[in-house]
């Protein structure tokens, strides 16, 4: 009828969903791979290595660009930037708009699809633990708040995700063509601090101060009530505050470390350079040129007239 709001729910059926979506993603995967990534690997002629790296990057700069603008969109036409209380208020958000669904099964079929193209794009077995261990953390964070009906709070935390992410690979392909050019690095550094830091303030914002002021604090698993009741225990609050900002503690480290690292690499290439054009300099010494000058390959005096050759006689 008109004027009627259709809402959905999950359930078993979002799995023929996703897997439909699976083979659509490994299809878009292919053409990416073939009329892109391959055409430009051939001009820049990098080693397996690097062409690894590259096809990854690749791959992920167009997912993660995609699903930036997707969640974007979302995000802002269903009013949850503009109204951060609906974060949290009437939770648990088990009914979800058609677009919200629609994102949660594309990105949870994208990111199964992973799975096999590890053994179609010929992943080196080095690489393998690496991209499951993000895969599976990608799936396990989706599909719980999928499930969980965290799904506002997940389009957010997506959304910054990926941010970071899309300048992190796009760095690494500007790298891969001009080993040079590493300002878009310093780009994804500023990017990722600020994500992190708006990711905390969330966490805080909801598990806080939001989801202890809902309505509803019973244990009801049939309405999609699983653990908002346990938001109600300031101890419990507290730990996960707790684990949560040890957490983003953790990886803030090891991003500090990583940058200092790589800022002292950078150094230590410099001085090197700075010492071997100095150790040049030492070992090269003045040639001794002939009185006179040179013109059109021809010895002149310093009058100008070039000397001449005694013709010898005969005896």
């Amino acid at each position: 009828a008109d004027g009627e709001l259709v809402q959905y729910h999950y359930g078993l059926k979002d799995l023929v969903t996703i897997l439909f979506y699976i083979f659509i993603a490994i299809v878009l995967h292919a053409v990416v791979q073939e009329y892109i990534l391959d055409k430009i690997n051939r001009r820049l002629h990098l080693s397996k290595v690097k062409h690894s790296k590259f096809n990854e990057s690749g791959q992920l700069v167009a997912f993660h660009l995609t699903s930036v603008i997707w969640c974007l969109y979302v995000v802002v036409t269903e009013g949850y930037i503009s109204n951060p209380r609906s974060l949290w208020e009437n939770y648990p958000h088990v009914y979800l708009p058609y677009q919200v669904k629609f994102f949660y099964l594309c990105q949870l079929a994208y990111w199964l699809h992973a799975l096999p193209e590890l053994y179609f794009q010929k992943v080196r077995k080095e690489e393998i633990p690496r991209q499951l261990r993000c895969i599976a953390l990608y799936l396990l964070h989706i599909a719980g708040a999928y499930l969980l009906n965290l799904t506002r709070l997940g389009l957010i935390l997506l959304l910054l995700q990926y941010l970071a992410e899309f300048f992190f690979h796009m760095a690494r392909l500007v790298y891969f063509t001009d080993e040079n050019n590493e300002k878009l690095f310093n780009v994804w550094a500023v990017v990722f601090v600020v994500t992190r830091l708006f990711t905390l303030t969330l966490y805080i914002l909801v598990i806080g101060f939001g989801l202890p002021r809902v309505e509803s604090q019973a244990l009801d698993p049939e309405r999609g009530n699983f653990f908002s009741f346990l938001f109600n225990n300031i101890l419990f609050r507290m730990s996960v505050l707790l684990l949560v900002c040890l957490f983003q503690a953790s990886v803030m480290w090891r991003f500090i470390h990583f940058q200092l690292r790589r800022w002292r690499e950078y150094w230590n290439e410099q001085s090197s350079r700075k010492r071997a054009a100095a150790g040049t300099k030492q070992q090269t010494k003045p040639l001794k040129r002939d009185s006179g000058y040179h013109e059109n390959g021809v010895v002149k005096a310093e009058n100008g007239t070039s000397p001449r050759t005694k013709k010898l006689k005969s005896p």
